[in-house]
């Protein structure tokens, strides 16, 4: 018996080789093969890139040297598992990477666009599944900015004009490429729950803020501001004013109780999601001034080019229209 606490010695290892022929192994022997660093000449790490229709051929020829080196070491079986497996992977790589993916057409949007685009964009998305539209809405001043400032759209869809106009006497964007899609109206509203009446809220001595978009950025803002000068209320109620990022928010504000109403954009209150939520009274257009929306193209790329001519064709004036917009002209 051994003592506890005494060396134990491994059993000894038998070094005698199996008696059989040089050419014959048994399933399970140890097979030394060299690093796959060590490719032929023209596969090594390094070398410039083949062209995509040879890949396949190059991506064969890495197959037959790993199946070279490893094959003594599996059976049959095994072998063709291997050799199945490795020209599916190759074949199924060299196609994806051959299916070019879609074209991306990124557009910076007024925030009054923000239901009516979204339908226009998904009816342009089923006839262009080519293309990957992304759309952000929000200021149209802001987006001037970003604009000046190199920000990646490729469109840019504002609420006044005026600011493509400017873009393009900075020559930024493409000359040819301006556009009128649309002339915008204004509308006072207030919630279903409010007992103010829309055509009359705005003179209400109970009311305690009014809510429209910031004018300095906004030019629905500076749409909603000129309203109440011309109607003789700015007096009365510019300290009761409170400002929206955007007109989105402006209505945000009316819709969450920070204001009891608001000056904001025809076309929000005549979409789906907010119509049966309150009442709206549209403001005359005399009384403020005429609200040409346009855009520019920012990178001529054939995308959008699409996306303009889907705006300004009767499929696009008649979403348009169906949120309260007006057609120009």
């Amino acid at each position: 018996m051994r003592a506890f606490g005494s060396a134990v010695h491994p059993p000894a290892v038998s070094t005698r080789r199996l008696s059989r022929g040089p050419n014959k192994r048994q399933y399970g022997d140890w097979v030394h093969a060299p690093p796959l660093a060590e490719a032929p000449d023209g596969i090594e790490t390094g070398r410039p890139r083949a062209p995509p229709a040879n890949r396949v051929l190059l991506s064969l020829q890495r197959v037959s040297v790993v199946y070279g080196r490893q094959e003594a070491g599996l059976n049959p079986r095994g072998r063709a598992w291997l050799v199945s497996t490795a020209l599916v992977t190759c074949l199924w790589g060299a196609a994806c990477r051959a299916r070019p993916g879609p074209s991306v057409l990124s557009v910076a949007a007024a925030a009054d666009l923000r239901f009516a685009l979204d339908e226009l964009a998904s009816e342009f998305r089923g006839a262009h599944r080519d293309v990957d539209l992304r759309i952000a809405y929000g200021s149209s001043g802001d987006f001037f900015a970003q604009i000046q400032n190199q920000a990646p759209f490729d469109l840019f869809l504002s609420a006044d004009i005026e600011y493509p106009r400017r873009l393009l006497r900075e020559r930024i964007g493409v000359p040819d490429s301006l556009f009128v899609y649309a002339v915008g109206r204004i509308a006072v509203w207030v919630p279903s729950a409010s007992m103010l009446d829309p055509a009359t809220a705005l003179e209400s001595p109970a009311l305690r803020h009014i809510s429209i978009a910031n004018p300095q950025h906004a030019p629905y803002g500076r749409a909603a501001e000129a309203a109440l000068r011309s109607l003789g209320l700015y007096d009365r109620v510019g300290n009761k004013l409170v400002f929206g990022e955007n007109v989105s928010q402006a209505l945000e504000f009316i819709q969450s109780g920070a204001a009891e109403t608001g000056i904001v954009a025809l076309s929000l209150v005549l979409a789906p999601p907010v119509r049966g939520q309150g009442r709206y009274w549209e403001v005359p257009l005399a009384a403020y001034p005429k609200m040409e929306q346009g855009g520019v193209i920012l990178k001529d790329t054939p995308a959008a080019r699409q996306f303009r001519s889907w705006m300004l064709s009767p499929a696009g004036a008649r979403v348009l229209q169906e949120y309260g917009f007006s057609l120009p002209g």
